[in-house]
């Protein structure tokens, strides 16, 4: 089996392992940092009215912290090693470190307070585990219980893949017969950093230029762009339901190829676990028939800078 797709696969199987662990309570009123999916993965509660500040390691590093010490604050990394979430161990008498690997430099500082292993298992390529994982550590530690949404998400992998495939596929077709000049990722809500994420996956596996925002920003400019574009919404049971609808109606009239991605059987907070895995099938598929062999070819991984 081709590597990239048994991460995928083994995505059930790692949140299990979160599901079982104890996750202790994590601080509200907080900096939540990270880079990445590290980065999405806390903006996603904030937009479920968890008060939380997340922010980019890198800008808060530099523009945000006046390089002043506050009390507390969280740090996320998979690698525990990308230089931005370093730089900011100084930045807080105590920190929590949430990673994939609890023995390197992020974890091991003197002042951290709490290691929390995500438990992802080893991942070289495009964060499928981790990101899920990252979201139900945070999950736990906000105090909501999500195993009915992961025994859903287990249950729904084999439809999740054809959908995956089959958007990839479509993709595919369009991109080999128009002339495509934007491709969207849309969300609403906690489902804005599943478009944020779907794009960061699809980018680096495909070498396309994926496009992840909300839906009411695209909403504010960008649909103009409609004409030979390509857009993925992300739909989701709440409050931005109907507006996504009317809006793809809106677009596909204009000209733009629209699909949709939606789990119906979960409430929305739930849905961003469900919802991003179509993304990383499509990211597969979608590589595979472009013959893209290299995920990371410009840089690795994991993001070291000076």
């Amino acid at each position: 089996m081709n590597k990239i797709l048994a991460e995928i696969l083994e995505m059930p199987d790692r949140a299990q392992a979160v599901l079982q662990a104890k996750i202790p309570k994590l601080p509200w009123q907080v900096p939540y940092l990270g880079m990445g999916s590290s980065y999405f993965a806390p903006l996603a509660f904030k937009y479920m009215g968890i008060d939380i500040s997340p922010e980019m390691a890198s800008e808060y590093f530099h523009y945000l912290s006046l390089q002043k010490q506050k009390p507390c604050g969280v740090i996320l990394s998979q690698s525990g090693k990308s230089s931005e979430v370093l730089w900011c161990r100084s930045l807080f008498q105590k920190y929590y470190a949430i990673s994939n690997y609890p023995e390197h430099p992020l974890s091991t500082a003197p002042n951290v307070v709490e290691v929390i292993d995500i438990r992802a298992g080893e991942e070289w390529y495009s964060s499928s585990k981790t990101y899920l994982n990252t979201l139900l550590v945070l999950f736990k530690g906000f105090g909501f219980d999500p195993s009915p949404a992961v025994d859903l998400l287990t249950q729904k992998m084999d439809t999740y893949g054809a959908q995956g495939k089959q958007l990839a596929t479509e993709v595919f077709q369009l991109l080999n017969t128009q002339k495509i000049h934007g491709i969207y990722i849309t969300g609403s809500g906690p489902n804005i950093a599943t478009a944020l994420e779907a794009a960061l996956i699809l980018s680096e596996s495909t070498k396309l230029n994926f496009h992840g925002l909300p839906m009411a920003q695209y909403d504010h400019g960008p649909k103009e762009t409609a004409q030979n574009s390509i857009v993925i919404q992300i739909i989701a049971p709440g409050k931005s339901r109907e507006r996504t609808i009317q809006l793809g109606e809106t677009i596909a009239a204009a000209g733009a190829h629209v699909f949709s991605v939606e789990e119906p059987e979960i409430a929305e907070h739930f849905s961003i676990l469900s919802n991003i895995i179509p993304f990383n099938f499509m990211a597969y598929y979608l590589a595979e028939q472009l013959g893209i062999e290299e995920t990371f070819a410009v840089g690795g991984k994991i993001t070291e800078v000076s």
